[in-house]
């Protein structure tokens, strides 16, 4: 009887038994679990398509000219599903991907699978911002998916991510961005961008109103970027965080007030400085209406420390600003030229002598004219 095994020969007999080896070359062999991310899976993954929905966009768009068979397409996206949907607890935390050893992953890949993971649409996040970060509105996402064709599981997860960032700044101290960045390890950008979804979450501002519809994510985002850079505590106020509004700086702005007193002058100053720079028409009508446009302006700006009135800024700017001006058919222009010249008239008023008025006048309007210039559009 012989039998052969890894090169041995083993002969037996009943008389004798002997033994013959072959000599056969050393062999290295090496066993790795490095994890391979295919950029198109991944995204189609992250995305909200199934596995299923997956395979035939790869199979029709990547391999349609290829000689590959639909079955190992089939096989090689469920394979990538399953260690994706392995990674997804992980990246609800980003530092321990980086700590984790199941997983072998490049820093480069890494990064690439938070960023993508986080990433969002500036639709889905329009609608979710001014809502709960509930339980029961997450049931309701399958209207914004209705609303913006975004698959709904991509909803869950662009939902789940800003109540998760949310739920972890927003009792934090410190630079919102800076903590976003540190615990997500989103690139600035992005960071940003949770940042101002975070900031208006927290001082609730009114974003759902019929008249405000029209506003995107981005007429928001950067709104409430010149707010949080203008209107709330310097940087290293040790007390207070990069989202709490200067309440100093909003109870200073009702000595702006004073302004109406000396609206007569205020008027002559401005027209004069913009006289040539309007169409006539467009002239005649702010030499018209400029008490109405002026008050309103300023009573914004007083009332603002009350968080009722904070919380409508975005409804008051459209109701008794922009929609008067839409009104009379200004244009973008015509705006910039009157915001301009109201903001450096105010500035020569004897009522501005006062450094911390001053102050607080040029800040006011530097936001003022930024959310304006920015809400003014169909």
């Amino acid at each position: 009887m012989t039998a052969r095994y890894c090169g041995c020969s083993i002969t037996d007999t009943t008389r004798e038994t002997s033994i013959s080896i072959t000599m056969i070359p050393d062999v290295d062999v090496f066993i790795s679990n490095y994890t391979i991310v295919d950029p198109e899976v991944y995204k189609l993954w992250v995305d909200g398509y199934s596995a299923e929905e997956a395979v035939e966009v790869v199979h029709k768009n990547v391999f349609k000219n290829a000689d590959c068979t639909l079955e190992l397409v089939r096989s090689d996206v469920f394979d990538h599903y399953r260690t994706y949907n392995l990674l997804e607890k992980l990246l609800h935390n980003p530092p321990k991907l980086a700590e984790q050893l199941h997983f072998q992953i490049e820093p480069v890949t890494r990064q690439h699978l938070i960023e993508k993971y986080y990433a969002f649409d500036d639709n889905v996040i329009r609608e979710i911002l001014g809502k709960k970060l509930s339980s029961r509105y997450r049931k309701d996402l399958d209207e914004v998916s209705d609303k913006t064709g975004v698959c709904l599981k991509s909803c869950r997860r662009q939902f789940d991510n800003v109540k998760r960032i949310f739920k972890a700044v927003e009792d934090l101290q410190g630079s919102v961005l800076q903590n976003i960045r540190s615990l997500f390890l989103l690139p600035e950008e992005l960071a940003k961008r949770y940042g101002a979804v975070v900031f208006m979450a927290c001082l609730r501002f009114e974003t759902n109103k019929r008249k405000l519809l029209y506003l995107t994510f981005n007429d928001f985002y950067e709104c409430s970027s010149s707010i949080m850079h203008h209107w709330t505590y310097p940087s290293g106020t040790w007390d207070h965080d990069d989202i709490d509004l200067d309440r100093e700086f909003l109870l200073e702005l009702r000595e702006i007030r004073s302004i109406m007193d000396k609206e007569k002058e205020l008027k002559h100053l401005v027209c004069s400085k913009i006289r040539s720079q309007m169409l006539d028409k467009a002239y005649h009508e702010l030499e018209f209406n400029f008490r109405n446009y002026s008050r309103s302006i300023i009573t914004i700006g007083c009332n603002l420390h009350r968080n009722r009135d904070l919380k409508d800024l975005f409804i008051d700017l459209v109701e008794k600003c922009i929609e008067p001006w839409k009104q009379v058919n200004w244009t973008p222009n015509d705006l910039k030229t009157f915001l301009g010249a109201y903001k450096s008239g105010a500035l020569q008023l004897d009522v501005m002598r006062d450094a911390d008025v001053r102050q607080a006048w040029e800040s006011y309007m530097t936001v003022l004219t930024c959310c304006l210039l920015r809400m003014y559009h169909n």
